[in-house]
This record gives structure tokens, C-alpha cells and sequence, in this order.
């Protein structure tokens, strides 16, 4: 992991990390229960838009020269305080 919580102009992101030579760019999505529906649905065009210009900025202070890519970690939690995590990468592809 790079860094957490950037704070942009424009949006938030909350884990840069690095695969490879690609910065990737993760949005962490939770939701107790699916009464508001699946964490990954949580995540739609606004915040995908918020996200790039986000990275955008984040390119622009890191001096980054590399590729972008972006991930979506949705976390349920489930009885007695269970987590259910799943990572879906290239989700805006």
C-alpha cells in the first residue's frame, strides 16, 4: 500500500496501492445488511467520476508517470459481526 485516505478537491480515495507498475486506485465500499443493497452498487457514475478526478489529482502531486487502474473492495457485514469482502479489479471497464 502507497497511502490511504487522499483527500482531492473533487473526491476521496481511500487506498493507492501498488500492482506491479500500475498505481492502483481502491474504493472501499461497506453496508450492514443489504436493505441500501450490495456495496458495489454504492458505487455509480458519480463516484466513479469523483474517483478518476480524484486520481487525477493525486497523478498530478505524486508526479506519477505510470498507468491508473481502479478497484472496488465491497465489505458486508454479516451475523455476530462476520465481514464478507470482495474485490472486484477493473470495475469501470
Amino acid at each position: 500500500m502507497v497511502g490511504a485516505g487522499f483527500l482531492a478537491r473533487r473526491g476521496e480515495i481511500d487506498l493507492i496501492c501498488r500492482r506491479g507498475k500500475d498505481l492502483v486506485v481502491v474504493e472501499v465500499k461497506t453496508r450492514a445488511g443489504s436493505a441500501f443493497g450490495t456495496p458495489f452498487e454504492g458505487v455509480g457514475s458519480r463516484k466513479r467520476r469523483a474517483l478518476v478526478a480524484a486520481a487525477a489529482e493525486y497523478r498530478a502531486l505524486a508526479e506519477w508517470r505510470g498507468p491508473i487502474r481502479y478497484a472496488v473492495v465491497g465489505v458486508t457485514v454479516k451475523d455476530e459481526g462476520r465481514f464478507e469482502v470482495e474485490l472486484i479489479e477493473d470495475p469501470f471497464d
